[in-house]
């Protein structure tokens, strides 16, 4: 089967999106499968080109046996909602028209986030006459509406409305949480068009190592209790919670790691010196290949959520990353979660309130406390994502769902295929 994939982030970026669509893909490709994947040029999060790339209008290099076709983009900073945007809608455009030059594939998948992309996908899909699958990995627009991003009535209700075209309009969906697959049953969605699979691991790389006191000693660590958040320090995460924990903790020898960028980067930087918080380190982004390393040396992992309805709905793939290393983590979620139960049902992590750091400093006492409990968590947590996370199953589920797709799309009958 020849597979053609539009995404907005793709590997040297190490964010979510970026890792799962490259995992899968190289996954069919090990298959016996074609995958071309159309991106943009790698700049993800700061604005700035990666070394060795050039924002030119088409380029193409070959990544683990996938085929990367990568579009000039208005190469921008992930902050300031208009300019993320002109990102966004840009590539959809030149994304598109990547899309329309390739061979033709069997058929079309496009991934959020962000919707546009998605979108890009679905004409796409149109123009050729192709199966069309959207794959949601984020609720657009409910996210950025209840982040304070977009608040105009009419503009809502203008995405909402792309939105349910959107899922009409695709042949099959693939989520990657049970309450994104209610969702969109709820937008009159058939249950047999949406698959779910699940966010994992790829064991060759996320598995028990041995801690590399070098990495710490390079920073200062050293001796030190080290509690770290790894990921986009973005308007999701309701960060500066961490930094008010670090200031409770204040004194005690334990010190705080941020390892990645983002949005908020900047704003909690200047809080630590506005508050003159010490032991608070902020390494940026790393290498792919250098984080397990880390996640290995590092003695509490952290999972942050902010106490909206839209992040009971999503599953942050790092857990299962820190799961799978068979460390201590941590997560803060919302009640009502989904991520939340799963982890309490494994019985992987220990988990708290969403937005409550004196909860947060309780429990990474409590966690520095009783390292025998937390290495049982741990363990239990590795066992829970060898079972049901591994990526190359996940990948294989998702490939069953797109020959079914394939094999017997929808006709004229579909919602709004007229």
């Amino acid at each position: 089967m020849k597979i053609l994939f539009l995404t907005h982030y793709y590997p040297p970026e190490v964010n979510a999106p970026a890792n799962r669509v490259h995992e899968h893909a190289r996954a069919w490709v090990a298959a016996g499968h074609e995958v071309t994947v159309v991106t943009g040029v790698p700049n993800h999060p700061r604005g700035k080109l990666f070394p060795g790339y050039q924002n030119r209008w088409r380029q193409e290099e070959q990544i683990e046996g996938v085929r990367v076709v990568r579009t000039w983009m208005y190469v921008t900073a992930n902050e300031g909602f208009l300019r993320r945007t002109a990102n966004y809608v840009l590539f959809a455009i030149t994304g598109l028209l990547a899309g329309l030059r390739a061979e033709r594939p069997d058929l079309v998948i496009a991934t959020s986030p962000q919707f546009f992309c998605g979108l890009a996908g679905a004409v796409l899909a149109k123009l050729r006459r192709l199966p069309f699958v959207l794959e949601v990995r984020d609720l657009w627009p409910d996210s950025i509406v209840q982040l304070g991003q977009v608040e105009n009535p009419t503009v809502v209700r203008m995405l909402e409305a792309v939105e349910s075209w959107l899922y009409r309009s695709a042949d099959g969906i693939v989520v990657v949480s049970r309450a994104f697959r209610d969702h969109i049953e709820g937008r009159g969605i058939p249950a047999d068009r949406i698959e779910l699979v699940y966010n994992g691991i790829d064991p060759a790389k996320f598995h028990p190592m041995p801690p590399d006191p070098a990495l710490l000693a390079a920073h200062g660590l050293e001796g030190r209790f080290t509690v770290a958040y790894v990921g986009t320090l973005g308007l999701a995460h309701g960060l500066v919670g961490v930094l008010d924990a670090a200031e409770a903790l204040a004194g005690s020898g334990v010190a705080f790691v941020f390892i990645g960028d983002g949005a908020d980067r900047g704003r909690l930087e200047e809080e630590v010196a506005r508050r003159g918080l010490e032991d608070i380190h902020f390494l940026g982004l790393l290498p792919r290949e250098e984080v397990p390393k880390w996640l290995a040396s590092l003695d509490l992992l952290l999972v942050m959520l902010r106490d909206l309805p839209v992040f009971e709905t999503v599953i942050p793939s790092k857990m299962f990353e820190y799961a799978a290393l068979e460390r201590p983590w941590l997560m803060a979620a919302p009640r009502k979660a989904e991520c939340r139960r799963l982890v309490d049902e494994a019985g992987a992590a220990r988990t708290i309130d969403a937005d409550d750091p004196v909860a947060l400093a309780e429990a990474i006492a409590d966690v520095r406390a009783d390292p025998a409990r937390a290495a049982e968590t741990a363990t239990a947590g590795r066992k829970w994502v060898e079972r049901d996370f591994v990526r190359t199953e996940l990948a294989e589920r998702m490939l069953g769902f797109l020959e079914r797709t394939v094999g017997s799309p929808p006709g004229d009958d579909r919602p709004g295929a007229a």
